[in-house]
């Protein structure tokens, strides 16, 4: 499957754990990019791969116009697909922040449409299994859940195997800057 594109902001908590899980089944994935955020809440993707200045400066103006977000990670969940995750709450303000992307960039939809119009913000854990539960999951976790975060940072990842990094990103709740806000490492 070829790369793609995500908006999404870092649980720095979690980081470890979903690095190591993510290296448990394909070591394709953990970036060396150190700003890469594998533990993360998704606010749109997939995105645009190849965004033009125009696009970057639109997020950046919807990144300034959003407070940090503080959450609260307790609740572990399944969806039908098996994915295994902890829900956000509360989740409100993530999904304003979803609504005002999906409404500046209309043509891309979450999780390009799959799972409705509605899409549940979440950070993913693993994927369940015969050997994977939300049991065997939440004791692999110990002590780390509950997590209670404030979440500052939005950014535009590519996630391919063997080339994941971060393309920009923006503080949330901060002013726009004279000029380019985003470091540029666009994918080519």
């Amino acid at each position: 499957m070829p790369g793609h594109s995500v908006l999404q902001l870092p649980v720095a908590a979690l980081e470890d754990w979903v690095v190591a899980r993510t290296g448990h089944y394909d070591t394709g994935f953990v970036s060396a990019d150190p700003r890469f955020a594998h533990a993360h809440i998704t606010a749109l993707g997939p995105f645009d791969p190849s965004p033009d200045e125009s696009t970057l400066t639109r997020i950046e103006g919807i990144a300034a116009a959003t407070p940090p977000i503080a959450t609260r990670l307790a609740e572990l969940a399944q969806f039908p697909s098996g994915i295994i995750h902890l829900r956000p709450d509360p989740d409100l303000e993530l999904r304003a922040l979803t609504d005002r992307l999906v409404e500046a960039f209309p043509q891309f939809v979450p999780y390009g449409g799959r799972f409705g119009p509605r899409v549940d913000p979440h950070l993913t854990l693993d994927a369940a299994s015969e050997v994977v539960s939300i049991d065997s999951t939440r004791r692999l976790l110990g002590g780390l859940v509950p997590v209670s975060c404030t979440l500052t940072t939005l950014q535009l990842a590519w996630w391919e195997s063997g080339a994941c990094h971060v393309m920009a990103e923006w503080e949330l709740g901060a002013s726009p800057r004279l000029g380019p806000a985003w470091q540029d490492q666009r994918h080519g």
